[in-house]
């Protein structure tokens, strides 16, 4: 019922197509823990690229908007900057760490990639 946006329609192909894969845990106890969150239902995080001292984040939104979002993560990250889809750092792409984590803005279906220099 109503938009693919409302319906979401997004979240559900990526159900189908990619289920969560149940691994038993070692501990009764052990707190649910996620590697990385976005704050709009719009943004799909694709891709997470581990490389030596940092990580490749790749996102775009898909609803056909201009949305302002918030990438969370629990890593321990001491920089942040823009890089292009071939992972080069973006000229005056870096950007500033917040509590809140990386503010990230899009318009329709933007690709964003972000480098993420991890501080351990």
């Amino acid at each position: 019922a109503g938009s693919f946006q409302e319906a979401g329609v997004i979240q559900q192909a990526y159900n189908l197509n990619f289920p969560l894969h149940v691994v038993p845990a070692t501990c009764a106890q052990c707190p649910a823990w996620s590697a990385f969150s976005v704050s709009s239902p719009a943004i799909v995080l694709e891709t997470a690229e581990d490389r030596p001292e940092a990580v490749v984040v790749r996102l775009y939104e898909a609803h056909g908007s201009t949305v302002t979002t918030w990438l969370q993560t629990s890593l321990p990250v001491k920089e942040a900057m823009l890089c292009d889809l071939l992972e080069r750092p973006a000229a005056r792409g870096r950007l500033p760490l917040e509590p809140r984590g990386l503010r990230l803005s899009f318009t329709p279906f933007r690709v964003l990639s972000v480098l993420l220099v991890r501080s351990c």
